[in-house]
């Protein structure tokens, strides 16, 4: 039965030689859904008007501007702490702009940073586990979180513009 294995061409293994690992596949699905949901945070920044960053819909809430904050905040940190140890690309100072030309400057500057850390990371370390305030993760857990806290604030974003009379940008999705 063995020796009839080894008789069987090669050509017939070739495409299980050429497959990918899930970890890449996972990584590479995570950078284009990364890189898409950049396009279209900034498609929802742009669509409010500058006098409007500062509308929130109710006293408690954050404002357009401070959600586009809030989501970058938490991007540079979970990338920049979690994914690799380096230093956010979110400073203090990008936490008081009111200004939308300067909050889509942070908004770019930290996905910038986010997809670097997300091309690079290696595929090996998905399973890492790491110290979050909410309790152990592995950091393929992280890269989700990641993407839920940005669809999360987004879609707040997105019923902001709606309050406002704004029809949002069409979907970009994974």
């Amino acid at each position: 039965m063995l020796r009839n294995l080894f008789s069987i061409p090669l050509i017939l293994f070739s495409p299980l030689l050429f497959c990918q690992s899930t970890g890449k596949l996972f990584l590479k699905a995570a950078v284009t859904k990364l890189e898409n949901s950049k396009i279209y945070t900034l498609q929802v920044a742009e669509k409010m008007p500058p006098e409007n960053y500062n509308f929130r819909p109710m006293a408690k809430e954050m404002s357009f501007g401070e959600q586009l904050l809030h989501l970058s905040e938490n991007l540079g940190w979970l990338t920049s702490a979690y994914l690799e140890k380096g230093t956010s690309p979110f400073t203090d100072a990008d936490g008081k702009k009111q200004n939308k030309v300067e909050i889509i400057e942070v908004v770019n500057r930290v996905y910038y940073y986010a997809l670097k850390v997300l091309r690079n990371f290696d595929e090996a370390h998905l399973g890492d586990s790491v110290n979050f305030f909410a309790g152990p993760m592995n950091k393929l857990q992280i890269i989700n979180l990641v993407s839920d806290h940005q669809a999360h604030h987004r879609g707040q974003m997105i019923v902001y513009l709606r309050l406002n009379g704004i029809e949002p940008p069409k979907y970009v999705g994974w």
